[in-house]
This record gives structure tokens, C-alpha cells and sequence, in this order.
């Protein structure tokens, strides 16, 4: 009970940092969301990256923070959803394929790189 003030302070900036980013990189129902894919990308990124370098040792309440907070709403499947089906709802079959396979190619992708990025900095071998 003691993580649901840091997930709801981590809420708040996440959804913050990403309606400004919606805001800088806009689209419509019919083009392509550049700015859902970003965000999703560069959240799988951080959170790999977090959780390979700083999860072994930080406290709950930081993890729920930065974790299902921050990150948790900063990124989002829903919007991703909403956006593929309104691409295929005005016919941008190729456009929704390609941010399809573009999302979870590059958020596998961002979150296999954070992950090894994070542990290669954490390991011994890393600091000689």
C-alpha cells in the first residue's frame, strides 16, 4: 500500500510527458502515429533499462514509481490498439501492417537492448 502514492506521482508525469510529446508530433485517424510509436519504443527502451540496472537494488516504492507509474502510463497498448484499428477502419491496410509489425519489432527490439545495455553497465567485466 505504501507503492500507490509513488505509482500515482509516476502516473502524473507519465501521462504528462506524453500528452506534450502527442502534442509536438500530432496525427490524424488515417495517418501514421509516429508519436504512439515513440513513446512506446523509447518506454520499452527505459524500462528495460531500468529493470536490468537499477531494479536489483532499488526500493519498491521507487520501482512502482518509475515502473507501473511513470513508464506503466507514459506508454500505452490501448493507444496502440486504437490507432491500428483506426488505421484499418479507413483502409490504410499497409500503413496499419507496417505499424504493426513496426511496434513489436522495435519494442522487442528497445526493451532487448535496454536489458543488455543495463546489464553490461551493472557487470564487473563492464568497469575495467
Amino acid at each position: 500500500m505504501r507503492s500507490l502514492p509513488a505509482v500515482f506521482l509516476g502516473g502524473l508525469a507519465g501521462t504528462t510527458l506524453r500528452l506534450l510529446i502527442d502534442l509536438l508530433v500530432p496525427h490524424g485517424d488515417d495517418g501514421f502515429p509516429v508519436s504512439t510509436l515513440l513513446i512506446n519504443v523509447v518506454g520499452a527502451f527505459a524500462l528495460g533499462l531500468l529493470t536490468a540496472r537499477l531494479w536489483p537494488r532499488a526500493s519498491a516504492s521507487l520501482r512502482a514509481l518509475l515502473g507501473p507509474g511513470l513508464l506503466g502510463s507514459f506508454t500505452t497498448y490501448s493507444a496502440f490498439a486504437v490507432s491500428l484499428v483506426a488505421l484499418a477502419d479507413a483502409a490504410e491496410w499497409l500503413l496499419a501492417a507496417v505499424y504493426l509489425v513496426a511496434t513489436i519489432g522495435l519494442g522487442l527490439g528497445a526493451a532487448w537492448a535496454g536489458l543488455r545495455l543495463g546489464g553490461a553497465a551493472r557487470s564487473p567485466a563492464a568497469a575495467q
